[in-house]
């Protein structure tokens, strides 16, 4: 495969006329791939093209429907905010209440059953150090109180939430 200057001259016209890269390779044949095609128009240094005024098939294309973001706007859905979403109210996330445990209730290492709640309460370097002890929701359902669940169990969109409420607390200190 060679550009020869007949090649190359039948190339820069078919590609101002509007044909694709695939059309072109084609048309040329002899061992001449899209690739080469690109490559070859990219060498040249050719950009402009004419656009057909008919599309190159003669069968009508079906209507696509458009996601409602893009139908509504008249806004241009170009560059960076291609795929920008509408921003949205996010209720506010619901308390935990605290619950205070009673010391009676708290146990230690040795003190754990299987059937009590195992979230670690204090510093485990001290004597003090003890963990929740209060009856678990039910076997096969994790080591923790409901309480406890709650606090260590949260939803993948509340995580993802937070991570982008502290990155936007980061920004602006």
């Amino acid at each position: 495969m060679s550009w020869t200057d007949e090649r190359v001259e039948l190339l820069r016209k078919l590609w101002l006329d509007g044909l694709s890269a695939s059309q072109i390779a084609h048309e040329l044949a002899n061992g001449i791939t899209r690739n080469a095609v690109i490559g070859k128009v990219h060498r040249l240094g050719l950009s402009g093209r004419v656009k057909s005024a008919a599309p190159a098939s003669s069968r009508p294309r079906p209507k696509t429907m458009r996601p409602a973001h893009m139908r509504a706007s008249g806004l241009s859905m170009r560059g960076n905010t291609a795929l920008a979403l509408k921003p949205q109210m996010l209720e506010a996330p619901q308390p935990i209440e605290e619950i205070v445990i009673p010391i009676s209730e708290m146990v230690t290492i040795m003190e754990l059953k299987e059937s009590m709640c195992r979230w670690p309460v204090g510093d485990p370097t001290s004597a003090e150090f003890r963990f929740c002890g209060a009856k678990k929701a039910a076997i096969g359902t994790g080591p923790y109180c409901p309480y406890h669940s709650r606090i260590a169990y949260q939803p993948l969109q509340e995580r993802r939430r937070d991570r982008e409420r502290e990155r936007r607390m980061q920004k602006l200190a």
